[in-house]
């Protein structure tokens, strides 16, 4: 308890630099719709925000020890601050996605220092129930920045405002903490090709997971307009969806941890497909049966990149942990950056029912591809636990890594 309360200042920041970066994304689409955006140009702003995601996490390591902690989470913050503030001064897409691109950067370069100062912190004997607390802050922020769109009136300066005082407000506790400075870890090394040295059905997935993930989280807000729904009944709907994939959690661990992570995986896309096409069937069956679907989505498809991970791992050495995560990190970022607008342009071209048909084309490939792969190579021959990994930074693998000591597998999986 004490480490916790140590580790406070730091959760608060997460908090609310979660409630600021999570409320953007759907605000931006809803303020996009009612500024008179075509889909394509609210599409173009969730790519804006993973190519800012993508520079974030590569420079904030190398910021970090050029100027300290403190300073590189102000830099980052204010940058934040500066694209959510300006939003209502330039009303143009293009400005916009510029912006976006800012705010994309201070939520990757936050989370790195504060993953840094955690990882600096932390024993081995205290690692799991850090990394818990921090998985449920996160998750809970996330799931509150999607309802509190209900209440944010799109294209508002209050609404921008509010959220760059959030921006601003994840400043005082980390700046004003008394806990010391840690030393700046050194960035880890990117090597795109070690993932498919190891996995290609990892970084297939891995993928195919930040396609799913981005689509709905960005472009969902039109989704959920075209079908019929209220901004108050949107941010329930993106709620849902983070439920979902909270609630996945624990019984999909146990899955990934009991049989071959690869079935795990293909049984998993192939109940995303099958979400999907519940959700098209359920466009006219009223609010409830659409927020239904999006948790059923949210349940089905978020646990694909932690079980991808695992999976990427139970193949590694201890000494490739970290700069395997950060590999994984680099493709997700890669899917990321291209969903949300090839989705917009679907969408626009052959309406709402589209976006879930590309999705469902991406599992599809997955499920053959897994297939293949279970013919092509036998199973793995250690096990790692399965861990819940979250999409903030290059450096979440230092947090983890200590987390995925291998074990054995009882018997043959083939």
């Amino acid at each position: 308890m004490r480490l916790i309360i140590s580790f406070s200042a730091l959760f608060l920041s997460v908090l609310l630099l979660q409630l600021s970066s999570g409320g953007v994304s759907p605000l931006d689409a809803l303020s996009g719709m009612a500024l008179g955006f075509s889909t394509a140009q609210i599409g173009l702003l969730g790519s804006s925000h993973f190519l800012g995601f993508f520079v974030g996490c590569w420079w904030a390591p190398r910021l970090m020890g050029t100027v300290g902690h403190p300073r590189a989470f102000a830099a980052f913050t204010a940058a934040g601050a500066i694209g959510l503030l300006a939003h209502m001064l330039l009303v143009n897409p293009v400005a916009w996605a510029i912006m976006r691109v800012a705010t994309g950067l201070c939520i990757a370069g936050c989370y790195t220092i504060i993953e840094a100062w955690l990882q600096a912190k932390v024993t081995n004997e205290s690692r799991g129930r850090t990394m818990g607390v921090y998985r449920v802050v996160d998750m809970t922020a996330s799931l509150l920045a999607q309802l509190m769109i209900g209440v944010l009136e799109p294209a508002s300066y209050v609404s921008y405002n509010f959220l760059a005082i959030l921006c601003c407000a994840a400043l005082l506790p980390l700046t004003l903490t008394r806990v010391k400075q840690p030393d700046t870890p050194a960035a880890p090394r990117l090597r795109p090709m070690l993932p498919i040295q190891r996995s290609p059905l990892a970084v297939a997935g891995v993928l195919v997971a930040a396609l799913s993930s981005s689509s709905f989280r960005m472009v969902g807000p039109v989704y959920g307009q075209e079908v019929g729904l209220s901004a108050d009944q949107i941010a329930t709907f993106l709620a849902a969806f983070v439920l979902g994939g909270a609630v996945a959690q624990y019984p999909v661990g146990w899955l990934a941890d009991k049989f071959d992570r690869r079935w795990v995986l293909i049984w998993l896309s192939a109940a995303t497909i099958g979400a999907s096409a519940i959700t098209i069937l359920a466009e006219n069956s009223g609010t409830w049966g659409v927020m239904g679907t999006a948790f059923l989505f949210g349940l089905m498809s978020f646990p694909i990149y932690s079980v991808s991970a695992a999976h990427a791992h139970d193949f590694a050495d201890a000494s490739e942990r970290v700069e395997l995560s950060a590999a994984l990190m680099f493709y997700f970022a890669l899917g990321a950056i291209a969903a949300p607008y090839v989705a917009s342009l679907l969408i626009d071209a052959y309406g709402p029912a589209a976006m879930f048909t590309l999705i469902s084309a991406a599992h599809l490939l997955l499920v053959g591809f897994g297939l293949w792969r279970m013919r092509a190579r036998p199973g793995a021959k250690q096990r790692t636990p399965y861990v819940y990994s979250p999409r903030t930074s290059f450096l979440i693998g230092r947090l983890t890594g200590r987390q995925r000591e291998p074990r054995q597998q009882d018997d043959d999986r083939g």
